[in-house]
């Protein structure tokens, strides 16, 4: 049975056409965000992993090494299984520092331009037998199903083919920094289709093959023997190099690197994913045992490598033939898009960049495409002659073979990365290049001479797949020993050191407080733009302001500290991290000798980080440090917190309350740029040699604040900076009830005093009195008549005045219980106490109310309400003006109307004009406290007060007090009894 070119063209092209169309849709937005975001995304998307060698080469693995082959999904499981510990630490780096492959990642930890290149460089021992790998496997495949044309015409239609959609899956739009949500959507949907693939042939196998033998149980007993011959025991064979080789891959492959870790949107994810993945690749083994008892059963004529696509030739079922192609197509696809990509990146960040750099004049993002581009087609066309030239004569075990070894020489790397800060670049230098060397030497070179039959004039071991084992441990064990040991006899560098500490998962960075010599956010846009262009300048300092929710202009020395360290990632995203650390540190230098103490504020914010990464002991301090800071935050007392230099590092909630300056606009800058009065408020205190200062005033807008200060010194000690606490309390409540307070004093006293004052007129009054009644009785004459009745007219005014000031000496006792007040009369009360005041003679006072009406009440608590109204209303007016009081009664209510012309209350005060100490008075001329006792001695009244201004042209005020109204009852004549 066999296909057509055509429909083999079809097929292939037809099922790259669908997975870039599920990649475009996704980017599109047709699909729903919540599903692209789904961890089950991430989880299939991971099963790139699964690659033709899974699809095909584990079944021959099987053949060879027994359950042996159950090394190749066991390895990378444990990976997963150990995620807490060893991917999420290198997720949480890449994702700080912006780190998207290995070459970055250990660049950036070894700071070292050479590390980069090196890793970029020996990484093709990995890439090229892989990709290698993926194009024998569809060639071969294709060959199987039409044999018209060569393998190596099949190998180099399919590598262009991969060119092209490698491009369009990555390598599309100028974008710098460009996530490929579209690209992991497809790459789980390929994950998907190769997983139902293997299932339906292992179906098809327990199903349908083995009925005619009794089922698999039954041809497994009668044919023991034969299938001892084709394994070897776990003891016998290399499992446990399998197992670190295939351990290894999970974090230094580039194409695992890159969907593990660059290509993450949902950090959340890995956790999932450490229990869902190896369930995957526990599906997809489970089949390999039936696939390879099955080939041995129908007699495949294939490798066994190849015995999945033989049972579907041996049975001439065309459509099995086809889901098995389709599976295989999309093992080998997948993973090489991911990996040419990878690749790609990691040769522009360290072979082309670090070399050649376009002109600022130039579209630096075009560029950047276009050599990508370039890559890779480079990468792939470099895979097609590698296989041209030696993959022909290897099988897929030893391909892959020779890809997984090389890998592992990188895992020394990492592992110092993460859990040896003493590691240096030397150490990992001299590792790798012992460890490559030996690889080549006794993998590469015995693999490539047994296909291309060389001589060579130096010996060669022979390596084969019984031994090959011994030459990946040598490798690996050199490596690891020149690893360690020249990093112990050899020095880090500063560079080195925080690198060390940024990277490691038992220390944290410890940045200093280093002022850059920009001054702000355009000098830094002027700086970049010398190497990156006014464009490109622009567009990476703007995305990193807006990264970090900062203003356009910044200037604080922490702002721009902070600005600096993410242009920095975001530059090593873009061109590798060491290009990045080249440019930061040429054109945004730190200002010489000015080292200053620890930035406390910034290891706090990676604290926060690094929260979930500690335990134990350090676990329960960090604990203890959140506990302290919450104490702190929440304190009901404002906290600010200052270098040495006048710094401001913390500035708690109640600071903020204070002084109404969010914490994240000062945290950062210095003490002088605070807004007045602060600044002045707070330097002055700090100039001053006192330790505290109780009710400092100060007045913002028309009212007074009185603010109590206190300051500590902390000198510095043990490695800790020093710096001063500056602690600051809100008195105003308690200065204004002092005041209150004073001021009912001297009302107390002024009343004893008018009590006594009253006392001792009233009977000179009374005499006088009596002197012009008897005048009236002892003459006739008309102008003595007249002359008695103006002096008992004025005695009886000084006995209204009288009588007002004892009401006011006894107002503070009043009764709780209300008695039949007329209205009038407590009205005329107020105003004769308004006029003996000087500031109420130019002002005059009308009552306008109806002597019959008469309210339920204390008198004297009715006249303090009235005296207060109508004094706001007097300073409210110019002199001439008049002020009326009116009233209008229902059966139950008397409303009270005070009325003036003066300029009323504006609009957004009304709201708050009975709340206690607001004052619309100019500062020192009121409490803030006289309508406030109003408004309560009218609520004990069970009345409503209400104030509408302004009442015409814009002027005027009118407050409306409602009170109860009282009926007096009307006087009857008894009734006689009846007779």
């Amino acid at each position: 049975m066999s296909f057509s070119l055509g429909q083999l063209s079809f097929i292939v092209l037809g099922y790259l056409f669908v997975l870039f169309t599920t990649a475009y849709a996704v980017e599109r937005g047709w699909v729903p965000r919540r599903w692209v975001r789904h961890p089950l995304v991430y989880i299939f998307s991971l099963g790139v992993y699964a690659s033709a060698w899974a699809f095909y080469g584990s079944v021959g693995m099987a053949s060879q090494y027994g359950y042996g082959f159950l090394a190749y999904y066991l390895g990378i499981a444990g990976a997963f299984v150990l995620s807490p510990v060893l991917l999420r630490p290198i997720l949480h780096i890449t994702r700080i520092y912006q780190l998207s492959s290995l070459a970055d990642l250990l660049a950036f930890r070894y700071r070292s331009r050479l590390a980069g290149m090196l890793v970029s460089l020996f990484m093709l021992a990995v890439v090229v037998p892989m990709l290698t790998l993926q194009i024998s496997a569809v060639a071969d495949t294709l060959y199987l199903l039409n044999n018209e044309l060569s393998l190596t015409t099949l190998a180099f239609g399919f590598c262009v083919v991969m060119v092209l959609f490698a491009v369009l899956f990555g390598a599309r739009h100028v974008s710098p920094r460009e996530k490929h949500e579209g690209l992991v959507f497809a790459l789980a949907f390929e994950s998907l289709v190769k997983l139902l693939a293997i299932l339906v042939l292992g179906g098809v196998v327990l199903l349908s093959v083995f009925a005619p033998a009794g089922g698999l149980e039954q041809w497994l007993v009668d044919h023991q023997e034969l299938l001892t011959n084709r394994q070897l025991t776990l003891q016998e064979g290399p499992w446990r190099t399998l197992l670190l080789v295939f351990f290894a891959a999970a974090v230094v492959m580039p194409h695992m690197f890159h969907v593990t870790f660059t290509e993450n949107l949902n950090s959340d994810a890995l956790k999932p994913a450490s229990w869902a993945f190896p369930l995957f690749l526990l599906a997809m083994a489970m089949m390999v045992p039936p696939i390879l008892w099955a080939g041995v059963y129908l007699n495949v004529q294939t490798p066994a490598e190849y015995f999945a696509i033989g049972i579907g030739l041996q049975l001439q079922s065309p459509a099995l033939v086809i889901i098995t192609f389709l599976g295989g197509l999309a093992a080998a696809s997948g993973i090489m898009i991911v990996m040419t990509l990878a690749t790609a990146a990691m040769f522009l960040n360290h072979l082309v960049l670090p070399f050649h750099k376009p002109s600022p004049r130039h579209d630096f993002y075009r560029w950047l495409l276009w050599v990508r581009r370039a890559l890779i087609a480079g990468i792939l066309l470099l895979a097609y002659f590698f296989y041209a030239a030696i993959g022909t004569g290897l099988d897929l075990n030893r391909l892959g073979l020779l890809a997984f070894v090389a890998s592992l020489q990188f895992l020394p790397g990492v592992l110092g990365l993460l859990y040896w800060p003493r590691s240096n670049r030397k150490g990992f230098l001299s590792g790798l290049i012992a460890g490559i060397l030996v690889w080549t030497y006794s993998m590469l070179l015995p693999f490539s001479a047994y296909r291309m039959d060389w001589q060579l004039p130096l010996p060669l071991p022979v390596v084969d797949e019984t031994n090959w084992h011994l030459a990946a441990i040598a490798a690996f064990g050199i490596n690891m020993l020149l690893f360690v040991l020249v990093s112990l006899v050899s020095r880090q560098k500063a560079s080195e050191v925080s690198a060390a500490q940024a990277c490691s998962v038992d220390t944290l960075s410890r940045p200093s407080r280093r002022p850059l010599i920009a001054g702000n956010s355009n000098d830094v846009i002027v700086a970049l733009s010398k190497p990156l262009g006014r464009y490109v300048a622009e567009r990476e300092v703007y995305q990193a302001l807006a990264d970090l929710d900062l203003p356009s202009y910044e200037d604080r020395p922490y702002a721009l500290r902070r600005l600096r360290a993410r242009l920095e990632a975001n530059l090593s995203g873009l061109m590798g991290p060491t290009v990045a650390h080249d440019i930061v540190s040429r054109y945004l230098p730190f200002q010489e000798n000015a080292e200053l103490s620890e930035d406390i504020y910034q290891i706090e914010q990676r604290l926060e980080g690094f929260h979930d990464r500690l335990s134990g002991l350090a676990g329960e301090l960090d604990n203890l440090r959140r506990y302290h800071r919450q104490t702190l935050e929440r304190l009901p007392m404002g906290v600010c917190s200052l270098a040495d230099d006048g710094e401001i590092l913390m500035w708690n909630q109640a600071m903020t309350d204070l002084t109404q300056i969010p914490a994240r606009q000062v945290t950062g800058s210095h003490l002088s740029r605070l807004p007045p009065p602060w600044q002045s408020l707070l330097q002055d205190f700090l100039r001053n040699r006192a330790m505290h200062e109780y009710k400092k005033r100060v007045d913002i807008g028309a009212r007074p604040r009185w603010f109590s200060l206190h300051k500590s010194v902390i000198k510095p000690s043990g490695g800790q900076p020093g710096g001063i606490v500056l602690l600051m309390e809100d008195q105003t409540d308690t200065q204004l009830l002092e005041d209150e307070l004073m001021h009912s004093e001297r009302l107390a006293s002024i009343g004893r005093l008018a009590a006594g004052v009253a006392h001792e007129i009233g009977n000179p009054v009374t005499a006088i009195d009596c002197l012009a009644q008897n005048m009236r009785y002892e003459t006739e004459n008309p102008e003595l008549l007249e002359m008695a009745n103006q002096i008992q007219e004025q005695t009886r005014r000084v006995t209204r005045i009288v009588q007002s000031l004892m009401n006011f000496a006894h107002a503070g006792h009043h009764s709780t219980e209300h008695e039949p007040v007329n209205l009038a009369h407590i009205i005329n009360e107020a105003m004769q106490l308004l006029r003996l005041s000087k500031r109420s003679q130019d002002i005059q006072f009308e009552n306008l109310c109806d002597d019959s009406l008469y309210l339920l009440g204390d008198a004297q608590r009715l006249v303090q309400v009235f005296v207060n109204l109508l004094s706001n209303a007097r300073d409210a007016s110019r002199p001439g003006q008049t002020i009326r009081v009116d009233a209008e009664a229902d059966k139950h209510q008397l409303v009270v109307r005070v009325v003036d012309e003066g300029h009323g209350v504006q609009a957004d005060k009304l709201d708050r004009i009975f709340e206690p100490f607001f004052t619309t008075k100019d500062v020192g001329k009121g409490t803030g406290l006289g309508l406030s006792l109003v408004y309560s001695i009218v609520e004990e009244h069970y009345g409503h007060i209400a104030i509408e201004s302004p009442v015409s042209n814009g002027r005027g005020t009118c407050v409306k007090v409602s009170l109860p109204r009282y009926h007096p009852e009307p006087v009857t004549e008894s009734s006689e009894p009846a007779a």
